[in-house]
């Protein structure tokens, strides 16, 4: 974690007490936090540093997702995280098919937040990525029989288990044994880890 040392996060989010002890926990990992208590405070800011943008997903006036889409029309091509609530699955999955590059369930795990940010940090140092990445994917890809890479789409469309199972007329079990089939294939610990590379695949 120290190549983050000194690094900038804008940590929105509109509960006073996920700013103070997420931005401590940031802080005393050796980043730079600057918070903001709604989506509306962080477009009002102007030009916004080089960093990473923690957003999150529910938020009264602006949601993240409508926050993401303003930065977005405004040329800002910050890396975004989103920080969902538990249930907001399908919301984050929205967020990650927008161009979010990962989101993490609440309450956050330090481990987590930092290999996310420091995924977030690579991308922002990088000028060119896409071609690579996409085909990094497809390569990864490769190795999930056509059943995974049914249970991954269904996923990747922020589809849940039982809609995946009746879709594909099998049963919620089998699918989350696919599932945990083609997280094991492709090397990951985590849903928005396996979207990350379904849609880096879609990348053109």
């Amino acid at each position: 974690m120290a190549s983050n040392e000194g690094k900038l996060v804008h940590l929105v989010d509109d509960d006073e007490a996920v700013r103070r002890s997420v931005g401590f926990m940031l802080k005393t990992s050796g980043l730079r936090v600057i918070t903001y208590d709604s989506g509306r405070d962080l477009l009002r800011s102007g030009t916004l540093a080089p960093g990473s943008i923690l957003l999150d997903i529910r938020m009264p006036e602006m949601d993240g997702l409508e926050v993401q889409q303003a930065l977005q029309e405004r040329g800002v091509r910050l890396p975004v995280i989103i920080m969902t609530g538990h249930g907001d699955v399908g919301l984050a999955v929205k967020a990650m098919k927008a161009g979010a590059i990962d989101f993490i369930e609440k309450p956050l795990e330090k481990a987590t937040v930092l290999a996310s940010l420091d995924e977030a940090f690579r991308r922002l140092g990088q000028k060119e990525v896409t071609g690579d990445r996409r085909k990094d994917a497809e390569v990864r890809l490769k190795c999930l029989t056509p059943r995974e890479r049914d249970v991954l789409n269904g996923l990747a469309d922020g589809l849940p288990n039982k809609t995946i199972a009746y879709d594909f007329g099998i049963s919620p079990r089998t699918v989350e044994i696919h599932r945990a089939n083609l997280m094991m294939k492709l090397g990951v610990r985590s849903l928005s880890e396996a979207l990350r590379i379904a849609f880096a695949a879609q990348e053109s």
